[in-house]
């Protein structure tokens, strides 16, 4: 997102498909379900005939294997769209609401209206997932989409674009590539919805540019996710799944730990069983750095950055506990363990979203929720415990998008939780049904029978000041 100039073609696509999208929204409207479903289900055929391209490009574009775009990027779509067709008529119902003492005479309910025109912005690291997810809740709610994919990931994007254009029409969902200055177009453009998913840094941006409009948005950021085991916990399945939730993608996942808290009792324990299931999972150091299991880093930029992160970690009295091997030219950082670091350090500053796990030990658990909630509000935050107060503790006395107790990251892919941040990791609520309602509009309608609220209305003679002071009484208790 900066001030570039988009070029006067561009610009003219741009427009000449948003005006078709406006018109098309308000036909929308009147969609019933079996039409969405029937819009969906013509995605579903497209992207299920892609998987072979989605393979070649996710592993062009990033070294991905096969095993995580199954499981990362094609398992979420196609459960979410086996969700929608459950509970979509369900969800488009109107709800019945009961009159109140001062609403006698009326019935009530809430429809559930398209919010109209609507843009997704999606990132790199799950481009297929964090695309098509908010794409297929926009339609299911009735809306139109325009994408605007990473250009990050230039190979997954070009497939992103085949399956919208062999899918749908124009008016229904289009798609336009480009770097910063298409996405910065396309947020000055009046939407009905915007939803984002980067770095909070871009998405007050979007938020901004969102706001010359009021355009309504849905915002998926980030920040420093923290983790936090303690002595009661299970120490070998508490670092099987940190091991997996930092490491797969190769840490370049939102909701991947960032840093950990261990109790210090059982320091020792913990570092030797993630070395343990790092190595199995990936293997260790160099072993890692060949292993087709283990992707890489997205781009050199990124790679940088990584490996700054590291090294100024390291000038600032950190240690290596295990990794820590780079390899500029095939983009990958070995699975790291780090500890020592001062506070100041950048990798206790920045989201890392990369393959570093930096370590901290404590033997006051107050002492870590103080540290925790001295920070920005994170997108998640996991605690190993087998302590019901411990867990209690955690969960009342700090704030986070998502949690997860004696697990990590798989919150995301629970259709019936809703995924979000809150405030600098996020603002609003996805998947299923939280999907549906942030490309939604809850519409209340009031329609009068026989109320007699008119006798209230002017001119306020003595009769009818009596009967409000006495209405405000009664309905006061």
């Amino acid at each position: 997102m900066n001030n570039l100039e988009i070029s006067a073609v561009d610009k003219s696509a741009i427009d000449h498909t948003f005006t078709a999208q406006k018109a098309y929204a308000l036909k929308l409207r009147k969609s019933t379900c079996d039409e969405r479903l029937e819009v969906l289900a013509r995605f579903e055929k497209v992207f299920k005939a892609s998987y072979a391209k989605m393979y070649a490009a996710a592993a062009a574009d990033f070294g991905k294997p096969e095993a995580e775009v199954d499981m990362g990027e094609i398992m979420v779509v196609v459960s979410e769209l086996a969700h929608i067709r459950k509970h979509l008529k369900k969800w488009m119902k109107a709800t019945p609401v009961s009159a109140s003492m001062a609403m006698l005479g009326t019935s009530s309910k809430i429809i559930v209206e398209p919010k109209g025109t609507s843009l997704v912005i999606s990132p790199w690291n799950y481009p297929f997932n964090l695309t098509f997810g908010p794409m297929m809740s926009a339609i299911a709610a009735g809306n139109t989409v325009i994408i605007k994919p990473s250009e990050m990931t230039p190979h997954m994007s070009k497939v992103i674009s085949e399956i919208v254009a062999e899918a749908f029409r124009p008016e229904e969902v289009a798609l336009f590539e480009g770097t910063a200055e298409v996405s910065t177009y396309l947020t000055s453009l009046p939407f009905d919805h915007i939803f984002f998913t980067g770095s909070p840094a871009v998405g007050k941006l979007v938020m901004a540019a969102a706001a010359k409009n009021l355009t309504s948005v849905t915002l998926e950021l980030g920040g420093k996710s923290p983790v936090i085991v303690d002595k009661t916990a299970n120490i070998a399945k508490a670092a099987r799944s940190i091991a997996f939730g930092k490491f797969s993608n190769n840490g370049q996942t939102c909701i991947a730990p960032d840093y950990l808290y261990v109790d210090e009792a059982v320091k020792d324990i913990l570092i030797a069983e993630l070395k343990t299931y790092i190595g199995r999972q990936y293997g260790l150091d160099e072993e890692a750095l060949a292993n087709d299991d283990y992707c890489q880093i997205a781009n050199a930029a990124h790679h940088g950055r990584l490996s700054g992160l590291l090294n100024d970690a390291l000038a600032q009295g950190g240690q290596l506990i295990t990794g820590g091997q780079v390899d500029g030219q095939q983009r990958s950082i070995a699975p790291t363990l780090v500890e020592g670091m001062s506070a100041d350090s950048r990798i206790m500053q920045e989201e890392i979203f990369g393959p570093l796990l930096p370590i901290l030990t404590y033997t006051d658990l107050d002492t870590v929720l103080a540290h925790i909630n001295s920070q920005p509000k994170p997108l998640a935050l996991y605690f190993y415990s087998s302590d019901k107060r411990a867990i209690d503790k955690v969960l009342s006395e700090t704030s986070a998008g998502g949690t997860c107790i004696n697990q990590s990251v798989m919150h995301f892919v629970h259709p019936n939780l809703p995924f979000g941040g809150v405030n600098n990791s996020g603002i609003g609520m996805s998947g299923g049904e939280w999907g549906f309602k942030a490309f939604s509009h809850e519409r209340s309608v009031l329609e009068d029978r026989w109320s007699s609220i008119h006798v209230m209305h002017p001119p306020y003679t003595p009769k009818v000041k009596k009967l409000i002071k006495m209405a405000v009484s009664f309905l006061g208790r």
